[in-house]
């Protein structure tokens, strides 16, 4: 075991979280976008983003065969596979005199549910901060065990 073990895992679910906030971030500025993207020479509305993360190691059997071939692990933590869109539909929305709407006054607006996106923020904050906290415990740790050797 390194000793560096918790600070990989600390600073890769920092990253992560961080990116999780950036992507939250976007949707919340995307949320009322009707021209997101063009698809078959129409405009669609900004469809909602999600981070996918998963962990850096692989399965529990992978570990094991590892550990007892003398391997060591090289780091821990999390790691973002992809973001993807969410397939959800657009929300259609009465608005006769908007330049996207259709024939019948309706307007496709994005899938954003902002409440939604405040509370994803809101996770993410706290796991950041919980990330920083294990940081900061971990460096404390490593100083108390300096300490010792005087």
């Amino acid at each position: 075991m390194r000793l560096t073990n918790g600070f990989d895992a600390s600073a890769s679910a920092l990253t992560a979280q961080r990116l999780r906030m950036d992507v939250i971030s976007s949707n919340i500025a995307n949320a009322e976008t009707t021209r997101g993207k063009v698809v078959n020479g129409e405009f669609q509305p900004y469809a909602r983003k999600m981070v996918v993360m998963a962990p850096v190691k692989g399965s529990f059997a992978d570990m094991l065969d590892q550990k007892l071939e003398g391997g060591s692990s090289r780091s821990n933590g999390v790691k973002v596979t992809k973001i993807m869109e969410d397939r959800t539909p657009p929300k259609l929305v009465y608005n006769p005199t908007h330049p996207d709407a259709d024939a019948d006054g309706y307007v496709k607006m994005p899938n954003v549910d902002v409440l939604k996106e405040m509370v994803d923020m809101i996770s993410a904050t706290r796991s950041y901060e919980a990330n920083v906290t294990a940081l900061n415990s971990t460096k404390s740790m490593f100083m108390k065990a300096l300490e010792i050797g005087k």
